[in-house]
C-alpha cells in the first residue's frame, strides 16, 4: 500500500472518531490517530478526560469493535492512559474544524 493510502485511511479513521463517538470530546477526551495502515494495524491514542476514566474500556472496546469491520483493517490498538500517565494527546489537534481539547466532565 502506499503512503497516500495511508494518509487517506488515517483521514477517514479521524473522521469517524469525531462524527460516531462525541462522547469523547464530550466528557474532555481527545484522540489522535497514531498508526493506519490498509491491511495492518490501525493506533489510537486517547488523553485528556479520558485519561484514568471508568469506562474507557467500554470506549476502546466499541472503537476496536467497529474499525475492526472495515475491510481495509486487520488489527486495531486502543490505548487509553492510566490516571497519571499521558501518551501526549492532550496538544490542540482538529479535525473538521473542532478543537479536540476542549471540553469538561459534567
Amino acid at each position: 500500500m502506499n503512503a497516500e493510502e495511508d494518509e487517506d485511511l488515517q483521514t477517514r479513521v479521524e473522521t469517524w472518531l469525531a462524527k460516531q463517538m462525541p462522547i469523547i470530546e464530550m466528557h474532555g477526551g481527545t484522540s489522535a490517530v497514531r498508526k493506519a495502515e490498509r491491511g495492518g494495524e490501525v493506533i489510537i491514542e486517547l488523553g485528556g478526560g479520558c485519561r484514568g476514566c471508568e469506562v474507557s474500556e467500554i470506549t476502546t472496546g466499541n472503537i476496536e469493535a467497529e474499525l475492526l469491520q472495515w475491510p481495509e483493517i486487520e488489527e486495531v490498538t486502543v490505548r487509553a492512559p492510566e490516571a497519571g500517565e499521558s501518551f501526549g494527546v492532550d496538544q490542540a489537534e482538529s479535525v473538521m474544524g473542532i478543537d479536540r481539547t476542549e471540553g469538561g466532565r459534567g
